[in-house]
Protein backbone atom coordinates (compact mmCIF):
# COMPACT_ATOMS: atom_id res chain seq x y z
CA UNK A 1 0.00 0.00 0.00
CA UNK A 2 1.28 3.23 -1.12
CA UNK A 3 1.50 6.27 1.40
CA UNK A 4 0.06 8.85 -0.86
CA UNK A 5 -3.16 10.26 -0.06
CA UNK A 6 -5.84 10.84 -1.80
CA UNK A 7 -8.31 13.47 -1.06
CA UNK A 8 -11.75 11.79 -0.91
CA UNK A 9 -13.44 15.48 0.13
CA UNK A 10 -12.30 18.75 0.37
CA UNK A 11 -13.58 21.54 2.78
CA UNK A 12 -16.16 22.67 0.77
CA UNK A 13 -18.14 19.29 0.12
CA UNK A 14 -17.42 18.24 4.12
CA UNK A 15 -19.24 21.61 4.80
CA UNK A 16 -22.14 20.35 2.43
CA UNK A 17 -22.09 16.82 4.25
CA UNK A 18 -22.41 18.57 7.86
CA UNK A 19 -25.28 21.33 6.16
CA UNK A 20 -27.34 18.14 4.91
CA UNK A 21 -26.74 16.37 7.98
CA UNK A 22 -27.74 19.49 10.00
CA UNK A 23 -31.09 19.64 8.21
CA UNK A 24 -31.48 16.03 8.40
CA UNK A 25 -31.20 16.35 12.37
CA UNK A 26 -33.73 19.16 12.16
CA UNK A 27 -36.56 17.09 10.59
CA UNK A 28 -35.88 14.22 13.05
CA UNK A 29 -36.06 16.61 15.85
CA UNK A 30 -38.88 19.19 14.77
CA UNK A 31 -40.60 18.87 17.66
CA UNK A 32 -38.26 18.93 20.07
CA UNK A 33 -37.02 22.07 22.08
CA UNK A 34 -33.44 20.81 22.95
CA UNK A 35 -30.89 18.55 21.89
CA UNK A 36 -27.86 17.15 23.04
CA UNK A 37 -24.59 16.47 20.67
CA UNK A 38 -22.13 14.23 22.21
CA UNK A 39 -19.27 14.65 20.23
CA UNK A 40 -16.36 12.04 20.62
CA UNK A 41 -13.10 13.52 21.79
CA UNK A 42 -11.25 14.87 19.65
CA UNK A 43 -12.95 15.28 15.62
CA UNK A 44 -15.90 13.63 16.25
CA UNK A 45 -16.68 16.60 19.21
CA UNK A 46 -15.00 19.32 16.21
CA UNK A 47 -18.07 17.93 13.98
CA UNK A 48 -20.26 18.20 16.83
CA UNK A 49 -19.44 21.80 17.08
CA UNK A 50 -19.53 22.75 13.17
CA UNK A 51 -23.40 20.93 13.76
CA UNK A 52 -24.41 23.07 16.19
CA UNK A 53 -23.40 26.31 14.36
CA UNK A 54 -25.36 25.19 11.65
CA UNK A 55 -28.26 23.87 13.64
CA UNK A 56 -28.59 27.86 15.10
CA UNK A 57 -28.33 29.33 12.31
CA UNK A 58 -31.17 27.23 10.43
CA UNK A 59 -33.51 27.02 13.75
CA UNK A 60 -34.37 27.59 17.00
CA UNK A 61 -33.48 24.56 18.29
CA UNK A 62 -31.24 24.67 21.70
CA UNK A 63 -28.09 22.77 21.20
CA UNK A 64 -26.09 21.69 24.22
CA UNK A 65 -22.40 20.36 23.08
CA UNK A 66 -21.22 17.27 25.19
CA UNK A 67 -17.63 15.82 25.66
CA UNK A 68 -17.70 12.33 25.33
CA UNK A 69 -14.28 10.33 26.02
CA UNK A 70 -14.43 7.25 25.51
CA UNK A 71 -11.17 4.16 25.39
CA UNK A 72 -11.53 2.84 22.54
CA UNK A 73 -8.77 0.23 22.68
CA UNK A 74 -10.50 -1.23 26.40
CA UNK A 75 -12.38 -4.87 25.84
CA UNK A 76 -15.10 -3.07 28.33
CA UNK A 77 -16.68 -0.22 28.59
CA UNK A 78 -14.64 3.06 29.75
CA UNK A 79 -15.64 6.42 29.44
CA UNK A 80 -15.98 10.02 30.83
CA UNK A 81 -18.85 12.87 30.05
CA UNK A 82 -18.06 16.34 31.02
CA UNK A 83 -21.75 16.82 32.74
CA UNK A 84 -23.75 14.92 34.73
CA UNK A 85 -24.96 11.64 33.39
CA UNK A 86 -28.59 13.02 34.74
CA UNK A 87 -28.53 16.17 32.57
CA UNK A 88 -29.33 13.71 29.64
CA UNK A 89 -32.22 12.03 31.12
CA UNK A 90 -35.23 12.38 29.07
CA UNK A 91 -33.47 14.28 26.20
CA UNK A 92 -32.73 13.58 22.68
CA UNK A 93 -28.62 12.54 22.18
CA UNK A 94 -27.12 12.52 19.16
CA UNK A 95 -23.71 10.75 19.23
CA UNK A 96 -21.27 12.29 16.94
CA UNK A 97 -18.31 10.38 15.27
CA UNK A 98 -16.12 11.51 12.87
CA UNK A 99 -15.59 7.81 10.73
CA UNK A 100 -17.37 4.81 11.42
CA UNK A 101 -14.78 1.46 11.01
CA UNK A 102 -15.61 -1.28 13.33
CA UNK A 103 -18.52 0.37 14.85
CA UNK A 104 -16.65 0.19 18.28
CA UNK A 105 -16.86 3.50 18.87
CA UNK A 106 -20.28 3.95 18.57
CA UNK A 107 -21.30 1.11 20.38
CA UNK A 108 -19.19 2.27 23.18
CA UNK A 109 -20.89 5.70 23.23
CA UNK A 110 -24.32 4.47 23.06
CA UNK A 111 -23.34 2.13 25.89
CA UNK A 112 -22.80 5.36 28.01
CA UNK A 113 -26.48 6.41 27.91
CA UNK A 114 -28.18 2.88 28.50
CA UNK A 115 -28.84 3.14 32.05
CA UNK A 116 -30.91 6.46 31.72
CA UNK A 117 -33.83 6.99 30.20
CA UNK A 118 -33.41 8.93 26.99
CA UNK A 119 -36.19 10.75 24.76
CA UNK A 120 -34.76 9.24 21.81
CA UNK A 121 -30.91 8.29 21.05
CA UNK A 122 -29.44 8.77 17.54
CA UNK A 123 -26.03 8.98 15.57
CA UNK A 124 -24.00 10.61 13.23
CA UNK A 125 -20.73 9.95 11.22
CA UNK A 126 -18.85 12.06 8.82
CA UNK A 127 -17.85 8.80 6.78
CA UNK A 128 -19.22 5.16 7.53
CA UNK A 129 -16.37 2.39 6.14
CA UNK A 130 -18.65 -0.07 6.08
CA UNK A 131 -16.27 -2.53 8.24
CA UNK A 132 -18.11 -3.33 10.92
CA UNK A 133 -17.77 -6.01 13.70
CA UNK A 134 -20.08 -4.61 15.84
CA UNK A 135 -23.88 -4.31 14.87
CA UNK A 136 -24.47 -0.69 14.62
CA UNK A 137 -26.10 1.92 12.31
CA UNK A 138 -25.54 5.12 12.02
CA UNK A 139 -28.55 7.39 11.72
CA UNK A 140 -26.98 10.42 9.67
CA UNK A 141 -23.99 9.75 7.57
CA UNK A 142 -22.17 12.41 5.69
CA UNK A 143 -20.31 9.61 3.07
CA UNK A 144 -20.25 6.06 2.85
CA UNK A 145 -17.24 4.87 1.49
CA UNK A 146 -16.25 1.22 0.89
CA UNK A 147 -12.41 0.67 1.24
CA UNK A 148 -10.06 -2.74 1.93
CA UNK A 149 -9.52 -3.25 5.42
CA UNK A 150 -5.41 -2.16 4.97
CA UNK A 151 -6.95 1.40 3.57
CA UNK A 152 -6.86 4.20 6.28
CA UNK A 153 -9.66 7.54 6.46
CA UNK A 154 -8.44 10.48 8.20
CA UNK A 155 -10.58 12.94 8.15
CA UNK A 156 -9.29 16.67 9.58
CA UNK A 157 -11.53 19.49 10.92
CA UNK A 158 -9.31 22.40 12.19
CA UNK A 159 -10.19 24.92 13.75
CA UNK A 160 -11.05 27.27 10.66
CA UNK A 161 -12.00 25.16 8.14
CA UNK A 162 -9.84 26.38 5.87
CA UNK A 163 -7.48 23.43 6.11
CA UNK A 164 -10.39 20.53 5.86
CA UNK A 165 -10.49 17.23 4.40
CA UNK A 166 -11.09 13.93 3.91
CA UNK A 167 -8.11 11.82 2.75
CA UNK A 168 -7.72 8.02 1.95
CA UNK A 169 -4.18 6.69 2.40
Amino acid sequence: MSSKKILILDPHQIQQKINRIAYQILEDNFDEDEIILAGVIARGYRLALRLEKVLCQISNLKVRIVKLELNKDSSKLESAIDIPLSDCENKVIILVDDVLNSGRTIAYGLGVFLNIRLKKLRSVVLIDRSHKNFPVATDFVGLELSTVLKEHVDVVLDEDGKEDGVYLS
